[in-house]
C-alpha cells in the first residue's frame, strides 16, 4: 500500500491498482459484484437494458448501492469479489424478467460456465420452474427469447435441428425454419449470399426459412 501497488477498499479487502473498476465499486459499496453484473463479468449473455452495478451483500455486509441484490434463502458467504455464476443467477431472479433470466441461463449452460445441478442448488421453487424451461443448446440470447415467446404461445419449437441440404438452423416450428441473427452478423455480402443459399435449399426441402433479425 505504501508504494501504491494495493488499494484498501474496506477492512480485509484490497485491490491492485489495475483492478476492474466495476468490481472495485461493488466491494467498496460493502458487498461483492453479483447478479447480472457478475454474469456479464463471467461472459454470459445479458439482455440489453439490464445495466448498472449489481452488488450482493452477505449476512454481515450491507451494501449502499441501489442494486443491492439477494437470492432466496440464506445468503452464501462473500469469499470472492465476483460471485460465481450459479449464485449470480439465483440473485438475478429478482432483478430481470423471466424470459431474460432464461436467456442468461441458456448462455451459462451452453458455454459451460455452470451446470444445471449447481444452478438448481441456488434456486427456490420459482427459479427451478424457470430452469426447466432453459436449453443449453441455444446458440444466442435472441434465439432463446424467440423460443421462449413461441412456446408461451403453445408452438412446438425444435432447437438447433439439422436439416438435410441446409445444415443446422436455430429453430424449427413445423415446416418453418427460423434463424435469429443480430444485425452485427449480417453486415457482409458473404453473410447475405450464404443466407440466400440456405433459403433456396430449405425451399427445395419443402421448408420455409424466416431470417428473424432482432
Amino acid at each position: 500500500m505504501r508504494v501504491g501497488d494495493l488499494v484498501r477498499l474496506r477492512p480485509g479487502w484490497y485491490a491492485r491498482s489495475d483492478a476492474d473498476p466495476t468490481v472495485v465499486t461493488a466491494v467498496r459499496a460493502g458487498g461483492v459484484l453479483g447478479c447480472v453484473s457478475a454474469q456479464r463479468a463471467h461472459g454470459a449473455w445479458i439482455a440489453p437494458g439490464n445495466g448498472g452495478v449489481h452488488v450482493r451483500g452477505s449476512r454481515t455486509l450491507r451494501t449502499s448501492m441501489a442494486h443491492g441484490c439477494r437470492g432466496d434463502g440464506t445468503p452464501p458467504p462473500t469469499r470472492t469479489a465476483v460471485d460465481p455464476v450459479d449464485v449470480a443467477l439465483g440473485c438475478a431472479l429478482r432483478c430481470i424478467t423471466d424470459e431474460h433470466w432464461i436467456a442468461a441461463c441458456d448462455s451459462v449452460l451452453e458455454s459451460g460456465l455452470a451446470h444445471g445441478a449447481d444452478i438448481a442448488s441456488c434456486l427456490g421453487p420459482r427459479g427451478k420452474k424457470l430452469l426447466s424451461k432453459c436449453d443449453g443448446n441455444s446458440q444466442s440470447g435472441t434465439e432463446s427469447l424467440v423460443r421462449v415467446r413461441l412456446r408461451a404461445l403453445n408452438f412446438a419449437v425444435v432447437v438447433q435441428p439439422r436439416i438435410a441440404g441446409v445444415g443446422k438452423v436455430d429453430l424449427r416450428v413445423g415446416k418453418l425454419l427460423i434463424e435469429c441473427d443480430s444485425k452485427m452478423h449480417h453486415t457482409s455480402l458473404e453473410d447475405y449470399q450464404n443466407d440466400r443459399h440456405r433459403d433456396r435449399a430449405a425451399l427445395g426441402a419443402g421448408m420455409a426459412e424466416d431470417p428473424t433479425h432482432l
